[in-house]
């Protein structure tokens, strides 16, 4: 799920864009220096090592086997009970698509600035959507959507107080959804996924921490019903055979994650102190961590547009955001030369 930025946030009529153009940015920079880098997305940039397929992962239709050889393998990485309450699909776009479609129409809130693509799916199925940067103001709609940790802003709220929230929602048959995108390398107990509040449907992505955006992969965890209706929609087939095998092997990698959630750390902390140096303010929200997410920083500066220009002059794509020009957010780079390609932009005047 790569972000999306609109002048206003979530909105269907204006046109969306996403983070990871290189098609576009290298059209507006035609003498950067090849290749590009790009910081724009939060994907891990040393991706888990694909193993070889079978010929049949291609030319054969998923078995049942298959699929539920993936749910066992997710149940065992997001720490779920049971296999039934658990949804495979071509990533969580496409979940994103689909969600706002099996509830009657009403009353949305998302905790906002976040990842677009929530306000804007719901809006275009006809739901009222509202953006709401307090807590409380969640509870009083019919559907509450928090992306945890938040994307771009790091904030991670407490597993008690989303709880809370899904309580107050299931006293009146509403729909806590929170997207855990990121949450692959937080601390176990920052996910809901192995302890589910009432009505709640919690979203994982599979490409970001792996580094596989292409494979298109994603879960939905969620009550039984719901899991139901969910497959229903979907249809049958909807992962791909070579999509159902590397995820297997990718999420019951234990000791592979482990390595990558040691090597993401310190390069936050290496990328931490090249924008330090270069005079950007990480972004905090009060008392909540900065960062729930080692794949990316967000940072403000007054040249935000001024840096940003900058780099992409030197052949390095960051995220901006139309709704905040002051913010920008870096991905990290992925081998020793563009580690000094982004120390050298930073340092040129």
């Amino acid at each position: 799920m790569n972000d999306r930025a609109t002048s206003t946030p979530g909105t269907a009529s204006e046109a969306v864009v996403h983070g990871g153009n290189i098609d576009e940015v290298s059209r507006l920079y035609p003498d950067a220096p090849k290749p590009w880098i790009d910081l724009s997305t939060g994907i891990n940039p040393i991706p888990y090592p694909v193993p070889p397929l079978s010929a049949d992962a291609w030319s054969r239709l998923p078995t049942k086997a298959d699929e539920q050889a993936l749910l066992a393998a997710a149940a065992h990485r997001y720490g779920v009970r049971a296999l039934n309450s658990i949804v495979a699909a071509p990533g969580t776009q496409a979940l994103l698509q689909i969600i706002p479609r099996l509830r009657p129409s009403g009353s949305v809130a998302v905790l906002a600035p976040t990842y677009e693509e929530h306000a804007l799916c719901w809006r275009s199925c006809g739901h009222k959507v509202r953006l709401v940067d307090k807590i409380d103001a969640l509870a009083e709609a019919d559907v509450a959507v928090v992306v945890n940790p938040n994307n771009p802003t790091g904030r991670l709220l407490p597993r008690a107080t989303l709880h809370a929230l899904g309580a107050v929602l299931a006293g009146r048959n509403g729909l806590l959804v929170v997207d855990e995108a990121f949450a692959d390398l937080c601390p176990v107990r920052a996910s809901l996924t192995s302890n589910l509040p009432p009505a709640t449907l919690v979203l994982r992505s599979f490409g970001k921490t792996y580094g596989l955006a292409g494979v298109r992969l994603g879960f939905a965890i969620t009550s039984v019903d719901m899991a139901d209706r969910l497959h229903r929609a979907l249809g049958p087939w909807a992962v791909s055979g070579p999509a159902l095998a590397i995820g297997t092997a990718a999420l019951g990698d234990d000791r592979w994650l482990e390595q990558a959630r040691a090597r993401l750390t310190l390069d936050g902390q290496r990328l931490d102190a090249l924008l330090s140096a270069a005079g950007c303010t990480p972004l905090s929200s009060g008392s909540v961590t900065l960062c729930g997410s080692p794949l990316f920083r967000l940072v403000e500066s007054m040249s935000a547009a001024d840096l940003a220009d900058r780099l992409a002059r030197h052949g390095i794509h960051v995220r901006r955001f139309s709704y905040n020009p002051a913010w920008l957010r870096f991905g990290l780079p992925g081998c020793e030369q563009e580690w000094q390609r982004l120390t050298d932009a930073l340092a040129t005047r």
